[in-house]
């Protein structure tokens, strides 16, 4: 069950990772993919989208790191 936690959080901070630089390289892909304008144009869900993203990934890189760190000293034991 560790082992799948740790590919889990990885693989969530390396997708939200990339979807993060999809933002900063084409900011309105919101709009392309999705159809919609949710920020009338302003680009502040754009930013909005980044932040979150943001946070999710070094977030999801630190659980994966923490959880690394006990699978390897649990290895050790």
């Amino acid at each position: 069950m560790s082992k799948l936690r740790f590919w889990v959080e990885v693989a969530l901070s390396v997708l939200s990772g990339l979807a993060l630089v999809l933002t900063l390289v084409w900011e309105e892909w919101i709009e392309e993919v999705f159809g919609v304008e949710p920020d009338g144009g302003d680009g502040s869900a754009e930013w909005l989208v980044f932040l979150v993203l943001a946070v999710l990934a070094v977030g999801s890189g630190v659980l994966a790191r923490v959880e690394w760190r006990r699978l390897t000293a649990a290895g050790a034991a």
